[in-house]
């Protein structure tokens, strides 16, 4: 069991959550991913039946001392078609739900690891101001030489550290293994961690 501290308005607490141990290989799986499900996969050429070239013959079959061609559309010629080339896919796959899961926990571990891992039991920010928030963050910790990924379905916050250059924001549910790896620090509502943590619990059984 991992001890995390939980920062709040009326004084901090701690809780109690399982977190796994960090494997690197679920992290990459899960990365890897990720990645595949964002590509466009709209790279595509075409073939020598699409490129716009007649289809005349260029010139005789013998008597010119020159190698035998049929039409200018072939891949050989420049400007002609392409052989076996890109076409428009999708790289998506699927990747069981145990193992989505367990890597989120293992993400989250690895920043409580670190003592990159700041949780939050309800945030005290007034009437969504970015000045506020950054009076927050410099109260606890985060002066802006890190880059924060945070995570709340707080309104108020959302809109108060959207405008903070080294603030990234997700809602509760669209937090992911990337998003995580990819920030120095993260901060998230206390409540969501454990929801997450149970989730990911869950699915070690």
């Amino acid at each position: 069991m991992a001890q995390i501290n939980v920062i709040g308005q009326n004084g901090g607490r701690t809780i109690e959550l399982p977190l796994p141990e960090v494997n690197s290989g679920v992290l990459h799986e899960v990365v890897t991913w990720q990645l595949a499900s964002r590509r466009r996969g709209t790279a595509s050429t075409r073939t020598r039946a699409q490129v716009s070239k007649t289809g005349r013959k260029m010139y005789g079959q013998k008597g010119t001392g020159n190698a035998r061609h049929g039409d200018r559309s072939v891949p050989t010629f420049v400007g002609g078609g392409v052989a076996f080339g890109p076409k428009p896919r999708s790289y998506d796959y699927t990747l069981p739900r145990q193992v989505r899961q367990l890597g989120l926990a293992m993400a989250i571990a690895s920043r409580q690891e670190g003592g990159k891992l700041v949780a939050v039991d309800g945030f005290d920010i007034a009437d969504a101001k970015t000045k506020n928030f950054i009076s927050w963050a410099k109260q606890n910790g985060l002066d802006g030489t890190e880059k924060v990924l945070l995570v709340t379905d707080d309104e108020n916050t959302r809109r108060a550290a959207r405008n903070v250059s080294w603030v990234s924001v997700l809602p509760v549910a669209g937090v992911n293994v990337y998003d995580i790896l990819r920030h120095d620090r993260l901060v998230i509502d206390a409540a969501a961690l454990e929801i997450v943590e149970e989730e990911a619990g869950e699915e070690q059984q």
